[in-house]
């Protein structure tokens, strides 16, 4: 079993920046493939960005060039840096990490992005 845990969440005004931690369980964390979403309220959850055991990364387009997912595996922690947060980027984000087939979620951490 592994837990999956997402921090970092908070208020930010438009064009201000947030970073995200999750931080996983497991002395194999180094191969686990690891994602950020994020669900708006009334939307469907959506992917964000994904993170594979090489470090490489993948982006959706709505956050190509504003958001960077890292990982560092001696931390057992990814990370995801958000900047020029819009309105439109407010939304619950969740933490997944992909392993052996099986998929493990976080809880959650809300992003609110008002003036």
């Amino acid at each position: 079993q592994v837990q999956v845990v997402e921090s970092g969440g908070g208020s930010v005004q438009p064009g201000g920046s947030l970073r995200l931690s999750c931080a996983a369980s497991g002395s194999n964390f180094r191969l686990y493939f690891m994602g950020w979403y994020r669900q708006a309220p009334g939307k469907r959850r959506e992917l964000v960005a994904t993170i594979n055991s090489s470090g490489s990364t993948s982006y959706a387009d709505s956050v190509k060039g504003l958001f960077t997912i890292s990982r560092d595996n001696a931390k057992n922690t990814v990370y995801l840096q958000m900047n020029g947060l819009k309105p439109e980027d407010t939304a619950v984000y969740y933490c997944k990490a992909n392993w052996e087939v099986r998929e493990y979620w976080g809880q959650g951490t809300q992003v609110t992005v008002s003036s």
